[in-house]
């Protein structure tokens, strides 16, 4: 039987979501609890990967267990796993259901607090320079469409292409903190991270509003701006079609 997890994690302690060998992973630890748990080598697989200190309010990944899974596995799951980590539910799904695959849209956000907050260091990006939202709005919205996105891809990433379908990006401001929506069919490596660095220059008025277009026609990485810092973003929302659901 395949089934799959819902999980959220702060990713300050650790090195991605996916296993490396020198460093502890997100994957990893869920991937040993998980085994000890059910007594059998659990092997997951995640509905995408995650930088070092990126955070997910809503993740998700697959695994397969020959028997009924426990009802209590949220329970004995959330116990064993460490704080920074939680389980919040788990559904069966279709032997065609995929973690990665199946999912129709993904969505993030990126915080940044123009106030030092010594309580959100870890969780939001401090830039106390002054911004102009309204051009970093204007270079937001020619990101919308099914592109290609090279430009703010990760270099040496081995994808079959990098065009993306962008539904939603746009800057808000919520009291001291200003908030990047950002919402597609699927996101490259770095794309996000490099996406915000290129509106913050937009904002600063080192690039141009309009600047957006020809970045991502150059299909060049070194156009774009620098990647913002990785412990501003957040994973927060995964969608999947109905009919991969079992329950």
């Amino acid at each position: 039987m395949r089934y799959l997890f819902e999980i959220a994690y702060k990713g300050t302690n650790y090195h991605g979501w996916q296993r490396q060998k020198n460093a502890t992973s997100v994957q990893q630890v869920v991937e040993e609890t998980l085994s000890t748990i059910l007594r059998t080598n659990i092997s997951i697989i995640g509905s995408g990967r995650t930088d070092t200190g990126v955070h997910c309010r809503q993740q998700y990944f697959h695994l397969e267990f020959e028997n009924s899974m426990p009802d209590n596995i949220l329970f004995t799951s959330n116990n064993f796993l460490p704080p920074d980590i939680s389980i919040k539910s788990v559904r069966p799904i279709t032997d065609e259901g995929h973690a990665r695959f199946s999912a129709t849209s993904r969505s993030y956000e990126y915080w940044i607090s123009q106030h030092k907050d010594p309580f959100s260091k870890d969780l939001q990006y401090y830039f106390n320079r002054s911004l102009n939202i309204k051009t970093m709005n204007e270079a937001a919205a020619l990101l919308i469409g099914k592109k290609d996105f090279e430009s703010f891809s990760r270099v040496k990433t081995e994808v079959n292409n990098f065009i993306c379908d962008i539904t939603e990006a746009s800057w808000e401001k919520s009291g001291g903190n200003l908030i990047f929506h950002i919402s597609a069919n699927r996101f490259l490596r770095g794309m996000v991270r490099a996406i915000v660095g290129t509106l913050l220059e937009v904002g600063l008025g080192k690039k141009a509003s309009n600047s957006m277009e020809s970045i991502i026609i150059a299909k060049d990485r070194k156009k774009a701006g620098a990647a913002a810092p990785a412990h501003g973003l957040f994973l927060t929302e995964v969608i999947y079609p109905q009919e991969i659901f079992l329950d």
